[in-house]
């Protein structure tokens, strides 16, 4: 694809972030590329399609039904409003207008974050009103209870490596707590590796990305409870998820990606992607300054990451130096420099091939010498 890149004066990216969008996330596979491509060249009854969808969704998943939209931060919005106004075709086109609906979203604080927006944002979007229980840090199981009122329509659970991992109710404390108020539960796992668990622990609408770990096109895929599902369709259709509505090949790429993802051998890649990162750190244990280590994922996703800590007085710069440094040329060298202020950045090898890891490792090695 270089002669794109060239075409359009574009930097090409050598990916060492992983699923990221600031960096287009994954790089789509090639049943999801030949799914996606043939789609687009031929025409389906749009309503059949999303049918068809929801049985692979719901076999994948375990749940009643399933949905494919048009990505995971529209499937908030829609996931919000089918909570609020249902099926019922006059607040589906009354929307943002929640006049007469239950119309808050109770959500931990530890859990509002920015992947690129505001996740409160998303709420909004539909016209609810997000109400946030406890601290940045803390919240008790009772403080959640005490949220749930009369105009609570949803609660809503973030799984991230960006929310506060410690202090917060688990997902299981999360549900109980709203199914005894006789509130639904949403769950935003948009990078998450397990189609089945949230909807085993009692979560009413999941919410995952096509095109991060399953490696499909720019998607997202909605399971859950055959009401709810139902009602996001509608609001995708008819409401205020029209402009945000998934087109025929993002559906079929998703599907393909399921189907991929069900048949792909997750051990083998667990391996190759740890040798990828085993050869990184045998060639940046020759560069001053830098030591590394193996940080496996924050949430519980099979994989792991090189930790590439950087000792400002032997490397001739510091973490946050470095991180500018790799991506300010061309190519740019993405890593996971979020924590970079801590002294290190992180290496995901997911989107990178040997010859790129080899590269990576050839540019941190110039960047030390020239900082000397």
């Amino acid at each position: 694809m270089t002669d794109i890149h060239e075409r359009l004066r574009v930097r090409r990216v050598v990916n060492g972030v992983g699923t990221w969008t600031l960096y287009g996330a994954s790089l789509a596979s090639s049943d999801a590329v030949a799914a996606t491509a043939a789609a687009l060249g031929r025409s389906y009854v749009m309503a059949e399609l999303h049918e068809a969808a929801s049985r692979v969704i719901a076999e994948e998943t375990g749940a009643e039904a399933g949905c494919v939209v048009a990505c995971s931060a529209a499937g908030i919005t829609l996931a919000v409003a089918a909570a609020m106004a249902g099926d019922d075709f006059a607040r589906v086109r009354a929307l943002p207008d929640t006049t007469g609906m239950r119309d808050e979203v109770v959500m931990l604080k530890g859990h509002v974050v920015d992947f690129g927006a505001d996740v409160r944002q998303m709420v909004r979007l539909a016209g609810a009103r997000v109400v946030e229980v406890g601290t940045a840090t803390f919240c008790h199981p009772p403080m959640l209870a005490a949220a749930f009122g009369p105009r609570t329509a949803a609660a809503f659970y973030v799984v991230s490596h960006l929310c506060v991992l410690r202090g917060m109710p688990t997902l299981l404390e999360f549900v109980a707590a709203a199914h005894a108020a006789n509130v639904p539960v949403v769950v935003d796992a948009a990078a998450e590796y397990d189609l089945r668990g949230f909807i085993a622990a009692g979560a009413d609408l999941v919410i995952h990305s096509a095109h991060k770990f399953l490696q499909g096109p720019t998607a997202g895929i909605l399971s859950g409870r055959r009401d709810l599902v139902r009602a996001v369709a509608v609001h995708q259709a008819s409401g205020i998820g029209r402009p945000m509505k998934v087109g025929k090949e993002g559906v079929i790429g998703a599907l393909a990606a399921l189907d991929r993802w069900r048949r792909l051998d997750h051990a083998a890649e667990r391996r190759a992607d740890d040798a990828k990162l085993a050869h990184a750190a045998r060639i940046l244990a020759q560069v001053p300054g830098i030591a590394t280590g193996i940080e496996e994922d924050t949430t519980g996703n099979p994989l792991a990451r090189l930790r590439i800590d950087v000792d400002p007085e032997s490397a001739g710069l510091d973490a946050e130096a470095l991180g500018r440094a790799l991506r300010g040329g061309d190519p740019v060298f993405a890593t996971r420099d979020h924590l970079a202020r801590l002294g290190y950045i992180l290496l995901d090898p997911r989107s990178l091939d040997v010859a790129e890891v080899e590269e990576f490792c050839r540019r941190v090695r110039e960047i030390v010498a020239d900082a000397h």
